[in-house]
């Protein structure tokens, strides 16, 4: 067995954590899984996996080794894909990333409707607020939201995410109603801190001056669930992406405040690993994409 093989077997027990498994995957014997491995450890000169009973784990030499291994499954995976980047059609499996809220309450139903008009596509969708290496994690493309940085990184503009200022009809009729955006610095407010770690707020006025506003309040949470809940519940004004907002405005739950001053929309870009030899079903769903996400999308 050729040292590819040998890493693609070793990535399959890893992954797996059994050898029957791994070998079931890749069509091969248990025996010989186990024996690439054994190869693998002594040219190596080290032992790659602790073996029980219950199962197979790494060593510290192991993980890493998977780590790198990984990478390189990654890379032969993509020439191998090099003649099916010119065929249309969407097949095979899309590994999809998103934050936590976008996710649940755009990206699903529109991944779904997807997959209703590709039968052939299998989507593999992962939520998280957390930066994710896509190269390390495995991800064809994820949606993220701001500026993007400059990096080796494929991207494409999605479109642009709105937000709103909002209170509940309870807190409003007890605080009052701000006129304008000084009035925010006296109320109490709800501070999503992954965009408003600096507890400033910025609108621009009907004018278009920008304002910069302090505001602080009881809560402060990197979870805009968290943040909405708070606001429907009338502990604070609460600046809230419309995508969020918007089924708690339609039934009353919270309402609009300022509609006359604007707030900063952040731009939407789909990444991917690199901006060569993109595979078709990433430009495919890309293209889907945008055409959704312009225009009051949310």
């Amino acid at each position: 067995m050729d040292h590819l093989m040998t890493m693609q077997v070793f990535v399959r027990v890893v992954e797996t954590a059994s050898f029957s498994k791994a070998a079931a995957e890749l069509g091969t014997t248990q025996p010989t899984a186990t024996k690439a491995v054994a190869e693998a450890e002594r040219r190596l000169g080290a032992r790659l996996l602790h073996r029980t009973t219950r199962g197979v784990t790494p060593t510290e030499i192991g993980l890493l080794y998977y780590e790198r291994c990984k990478l390189v499954a990654r890379e032969v995976e993509e020439a191998e894909n090099v003649t099916a980047l010119v065929q249309s059609g969407a097949t095979g499996l899309l590994r999809i990333s998103s934050s936590v809220a976008f996710g649940r309450r755009v990206l699903v139903p529109l991944v779904l409707r997807y997959m209703q008009e590709h039968p052939q596509l299998q989507i593999d969708l992962s939520f998280d607020d957390r930066y994710v290496n896509l190269v390390e994690q495995g991800i064809d493309l994820a949606v993220r939201m701001g500026r993007l940085a400059d990096s080796s990184l494929g991207a494409r503009y999605l479109g642009s995410n709105p937000w709103m200022l909002a209170g509940a009809p309870g807190y409003l009729a007890q605080h009052g109603t701000p006129a304008c955006a000084a009035d925010v610095a006296r109320h109490a407010c709800l501070v999503y801190s992954s965009v408003q770690g600096d507890a400033r707020w910025l609108f621009h006025g009907p004018g278009g001056e920008e304002q910069s506003v302090p505001v602080k309040g009881p809560l402060r949470s990197n979870n805009l669930s968290a943040v909405l809940a708070a606001c429907r519940a009338g502990m604070g004004l609460a600046i809230l992406p419309w995508y969020v907002a918007r089924e708690s405005v339609a039934d009353g739950a919270i309402v609009p405040l300022l509609p006359d001053h604007g707030l900063p929309s952040q731009e939407m870009h789909a990444v991917f690993p690199s901006p060569k030899l993109v595979p078709q079903k990433v430009t495919g769903f890309i293209a889907w994409l945008q055409q959704r996400l312009q225009g009051e999308w949310w």
